[in-house]
């Protein structure tokens, strides 16, 4: 494809023509960057390992959650995985046709989704944490559209953590935008999503993940082989045909039919941060009380405050933003 093809167009244009198509925030991260400073040295994931050619920007996108959901307090209320689920429809229809966008502009392109993880990567072993091809928090801080919290999730002005994420790579030569320096996040002193994890996997700027997965994904691969490997190890016919259709089969069975509970779930964490312009008004009166909050968690956080964690916080730093000391 040679230049005479290709429009002129700017990062103003770009981000403009996806707002029209539905996102609520778009940024542009320098692809190179992202290849330079991956997030887990130990697993990096970057840009170049996707494509050879396309990789110059990654194009953050985020559309947001609705607040109605986050006002149900229950982590696993079926209702809020449903509307999660139809928000991240939308925002794979708006990457898609930003894509087919760019490239009649005479640009190619193409997504990254955030529930996609590397096949080659899976050990036989559903349990383990796999994570996606590109960390779109630590690619959306990239990108400028805010910094991350204490359990290492996108906190946005806008939204708080109260978004979803999705990302597309292309060759056009638009500007980049710069990283928001100063932190959003308070870390410990607020400790809120720490509070109200049902599953109590977050730490100081860290996360449990493969303890998380339970509840993001609780009708996800693991549960699926562990709830068929129950069926099939069940001598008793009668039993056998009563798990089949139990209650446990059918989530399993509707969360296949739309991906609600297999590829998002729990946001407890996101609900209850006070951090965006929507919490004040929308949300505080519903999620301002934790139930899962309890004298350990708290005593936890001020151990944290008191305590020094440098190496995780270092490790994030980049991303965090620079935290007052």
């Amino acid at each position: 494809m040679v230049a005479i093809f290709q429009s002129s167009i700017t990062a103003d244009d770009l981000k403009a023509k996806a707002k029209e198509l539905g996102a609520d925030l778009v940024g542009i991260a320098d692809g190179n960057a992202m290849n330079e400073f991956p997030p887990y040295p130990d697993d990096p994931k970057k840009p170049s390992d996707i494509t050879d050619h396309d990789a110059d920007r990654v194009i953050v996108m985020a559309r947001r959650l609705s607040i109605g959901t986050s006002r149900i307090p229950a982590w696993n209320n079926r209702h809020k995985f449903y509307n999660d689920e139809l928000a991240i429809t939308a925002l794979e229809e708006t990457a898609l046709e930003l894509v087919l966008w760019l490239e009649e502009q005479g640009y190619p392109a193409l997504i990254v989704p955030p529930t996609h993880v590397d096949p080659w990567k899976y050990d036989g072993n559903p349990e383990k944490h796999l994570s996606p091809l590109l960390s779109m928090d630590h690619a959306a801080v990239e990108a400028g559209l805010g910094t991350l919290g204490l359990n290492l999730q996108l906190l946005t002005p806008e939204y708080g953590p109260r978004v979803m994420l999705i990302a597309v790579l292309t060759s056009a030569p638009v500007d980049a935008d710069q990283p928001m320096k100063q932190p959003l996040c308070e870390g410990p002193e607020c400790g809120r999503c720490l509070s109200a994890c049902p599953g109590d996997v977050i730490g100081q700027w860290e996360r449990d993940w493969q303890g998380c997965d339970s509840y993001r994904n609780p009708h996800g691969f693991n549960h699926l082989t562990e709830f068929l490997g129950n069926v099939i190890d069940q001598t008793d016919v009668e039993a056998q045909k009563k798990m089949i259709r139990s209650e446990d089969s059918f989530n399993l069975w509707q969360s296949i039919l739309r991906g609600a509970g297999a590829v998002i779930g729990c946001r407890r964490c996101q609900d209850v941060c006070p951090v965006g312009e929507d919490y004040e008004i929308l949300l505080k009166d519903a999620v301002h009380e934790i139930a899962e909050d309890t004298s350990e968690k708290r005593t936890r956080l001020q151990e944290m405050i008191k305590g020094d964690n440098e190496g995780n916080y270092l490790a994030q730093s980049r991303w965090i933003g620079i935290m007052e000391r």
